[in-house]
């Protein structure tokens, strides 16, 4: 098969860019993309001749049957409350975490650990996944995702894949942006995006909008307890943090702080935001921080823009929505949604603003103009910038150093079908950026693939960036509604396949078992207190360790299971019929449910995870009487 010369294709000549007619017209202010897109020339997904198109200093494209990936890619789930794994450059989907939302494969919500996270709420909305970082690169050991619509962030374990941790974040409302520090595991910096009455209780006036306020949370990664929060002027939106531990950044819309579309659009320019975490640390220890409410964490008072000690308020274009730091630390990149331009602000220059040498505006060394609708920007590892372009539905590749030089920085734009959201490059959030794979993660994806009735899916579109012009060699649809991606060199990813038995995420089965005198190992017991009966079990293919166990009616029952199987991939799990209840236990796992016998009669419960060529006789009764 012969790629095809895509027409849209921006060419170079003479140092300018050429950019053909679109093929689609634009039908609203806001872009919605018409009809009639021509189909963009690219190899299938999967076909053999992605391995002979690629070239020999760039990424292999081809991923055979067998063959293993070169990258993670950790894609937010967006609302369906989940993370998701995926090879690149196969595409191939590998995992879905639950996080904020009920599964039934894993039992995440039905376990008793999973619902000690929860706190009984079933959804979320997962847009922002990072890393934890080391000098300035993955370390490898945990990652991290917010749920905007309940203001809480989840720590995901990267040994294991699973969830580990859920927190709430008081007195904040849409936690949307979040960032790690990149030169050690120390905090998460979460930022609130909704302006609400503080504290965030339902007391005091509900209707004044000039009493609201947003709030700059920062979280301590490992204990995942909120260390304080400073309040600023205007929403806040995406986060990002230097590799020096410094300074902690937030993009700042709504600088009118009004609470209606009409009132938030009265000034020509936003903010992006500066945290100084030193001098924030510093007084938080010296205890300058008041409390909000029934929180106790410390609150500052970041508002006032010159006027306060602790933030910097530097002016850029209107509604400004994405920030992102550069692979050498240098440089963050603002992009504001209202301007074709995205601000270069020359981290250096911010010591000197905040020591007052400077106005914040001079930290703007360059503004380039990239397109109609800037919102996020990734890196290679030759100085370019790649930035999704919303509104023209195109991804602009530009120079830094062109435009600090005041040069025309652009070289090269590339259509996408359609309305880009985030992107992201191979380690563009790290130092170690490699310049080899750019991903576009596209809102609609109408004459792209089957229609599927009103819900479309969305369209996910992969680029090989290694040589002088992006290459697209994969689209694929997505299901709703990725935000945001990561790109993983694999080597940096270093999961387990079996469970150790000491591991901290069975505390709640041992305390348990150590109270009724059980080994975990070797369970079949059945144990009743009063109204509470606790069932303990152990499953080796093709057994459960009992095939009975009888209930009084109304009790509460308790059930531990754990897999005694150490074969790599072989996992078990417990589905009780006409109970709602259905969770998985990989090798050497252990979990449990708490449940009511409210209904009378026998119950079978099985192994619900294919296991052995007896399986379907991995089985036993509940018999309630």
């Amino acid at each position: 098969m012969t790629e095809k010369k895509d027409d849209h294709q921006d060419e170079i000549k003479s140092g300018e860019v050429q950019t053909s007619r679109r093929d689609f017209f634009k039908t609203t202010a806001m872009g919605m993309a018409g009809a009639g897109a021509v189909t963009m020339g690219i190899l299938p997904f999967g076909a053999a001749k992605d391995a002979e198109a690629s070239s020999a200093a760039g990424p292999k494209e081809h991923v055979g049957p067998g063959e293993l990936d070169e990258y993670y890619g950790f894609w937010s789930g967006g609302q369906s409350g989940e993370v998701r794994i995926i090879g690149i450059p196969s595409g191939r989907e590998l995992k879905r975490i639950p996080v904020f939302n009920w599964d039934a494969a894993y039992g995440w919500g039905t376990t008793n650990f999973s619902k000690s996270q929860m706190k009984g709420r079933i959804s979320g909305d997962t847009h922002h996944f990072h890393l934890s970082y080391k000098d300035g690169t993955y370390d490898g050991k945990y990652g991290f995702v917010n749920d905007k619509s309940q203001a809480r962030l989840a720590r995901i374990r990267l040994d294991m894949l699973v969830t580990d941790k859920i927190v709430d974040i008081p007195n904040a409302a849409g936690t949307h942006g979040i960032f790690p520090s990149r030169n050690e595991i120390n905090a998460v910096y979460c930022n609130s995006e909704f302006r609400v009455p503080l504290p965030y209780d339902g007391s005091g006036d509900l209707e004044d909008v000039s009493k609201y306020g947003c709030l700059h949370s920062c979280i301590d990664a490992e204990s995942m307890e909120v260390r304080w929060q400073i309040q600023v002027d205007g929403n806040l939106d995406l986060c990002a943090t230097d590799y020096e531990g410094k300074y902690s950044m937030a993009c700042c819309y709504n600088s009118e702080e009004g609470a209606t579309l009409p009132e938030m659009m009265g000034k020509d320019r936003d903010w992006l935001v500066i945290f100084n975490l030193e001098r924030i640390e510093a007084a938080i220890k010296a205890g300058k921080g008041t409390t909000i409410g029934n929180s106790k964490v410390p609150v500052l008072d970041g508002r006032g823009g010159a006027n306060s000690e602790y933030t910097l308020y530097i002016p850029v274009p209107k509604s400004p929505h994405g920030v992102n730091v550069d692979p050498t630390g240098k440089y963050a990149v603002c992009s504001g949604k209202l301007s074709p331009t995205v601000s270069v602000v020359e981290l250096s220059k911010v010591d000197q603003a905040f020591a007052g040498k400077i106005k914040p505006r001079d930290c703007v060394i360059a503004e380039p103009e990239v397109g109609l609708g800037p919102l996020h920007t990734a890196f290679d590892n030759k100085g370019n910038a790649y930035t999704s372009i919303f509104l023209d539905s195109v991804v602009t590749k530009w120079n830094i150093a062109k435009a600090i030089a005041g040069e025309n920085p652009v070289l090269e734009k590339v259509d996408v079908n359609y309305q880009i959201g985030h992107i992201n490059a191979s380690m563009s959030e790290t130092k170690d950026a490699d310049g080899n794979w750019m991903v576009a993660l596209c809102k609609f994806s109408k004459d792209r693939f089957l229609p599927v009735g009103p819900f479309r899916a969305e369209n996910e579109q992969l680029f090989n960036i290694s040589g002088k012009k992006m290459k697209m060699v994969h689209e694929g649809a997505a299901h709703a509604e990725p935000h945001d991606a990561l790109i993983v060199s694999r080597d940096l990813i270093r999961p387990e396949k079996v469970w150790p038995r000491d591991d901290r995420r069975f505390e709640i089965e041992r305390a348990m078992a150590k109270k009724h005198g059980v080994t975990l190992e070797a369970a079949a017991n059945v144990i009743t207190e009063g109204n509470h009966t606790y069932v303990y079990m152990v499953g080796i293919a093709p057994a459960f360790s009992l095939s009975k166990f009888n209930v009084p009616l109304g009790n509460t029952v308790t059930v531990v299971l754990t897999n005694m199987d150490g074969v790599e991939d072989l996992s078990h799990g417990f589905c009780l019929t006409q109970h709602d209840i259905n969770f998985g236990v990989s090798p050497k796992e252990t979990a449990s449910v708490t449940f009511k016998a409210d209904k009378k009669g026998v119950f079978w419960y099985y192994c619900p995870w294919f296991c052995h060529a007896l399986h379907l006789e991995m089985r036993g009764r509940m018999i309630v009487s």
